[in-house]
């Protein structure tokens, strides 16, 4: 089993209690909106692989706009604004920017996620971060956690 911790829209903020609740993962995934550079040093210093990817409050392009990851044989479409259709091949969608949680199916069959805002959320939803959870044999479980 892998637990993938996804994370979006921390805006230069890691709110307290989030580096406890990440030390049991796997992989940091961050879907945009660092702000900040040095603000992913304290989620460097769990020692866990962190992809990142470019939001739209990034003043830099340390990091890709995109990018298409395969964990245990499934194809997922890492991005911070989400695009208007998902691109060939990919069978999960990753974006932050609305800072509202998503969990949708398209009528392709895709898979379409969003944590929500880890520091300024909307849509009357709370503070959170999600759980992948990949496990082989298994379909991806999506767990969203409330901080």
């Amino acid at each position: 089993m892998r637990r993938i911790a996804v994370i979006a829209d921390t805006h230069d903020r890691v709110p307290p209690g989030l580096l406890a609740r990440l030390a049991g993962a796997d992989e940091i995934w961050h879907l945009g909106d660092v702000c900040e550079p040095e603000v992913l040093a304290e989620f460097e210093a769990l020692g866990k692989p962190l992809q990142v990817v470019l939001g739209n409050n990034e003043w830099h392009n340390l990091w890709p706009l995109e990018l298409e990851l395969e964990r245990s044989g499934h194809r997922f479409h890492l991005v911070h604004i989400p695009p208007r259709h998902a691109p060939a091949g990919v069978g999960f969608v990753l974006h932050g920017h609305t800072h509202v949680p998503r969990d949708e199916t398209d009528a392709a069959g895709v898979r379409w996620l969003n944590p929500g805002c880890i520091t300024r959320p909307r849509g009357g939803t709370t503070h959170g971060f999600a759980w992948l959870i990949l496990q082989e044999g298994a379909a991806p479980r999506w767990e969203r956690v409330e901080l």
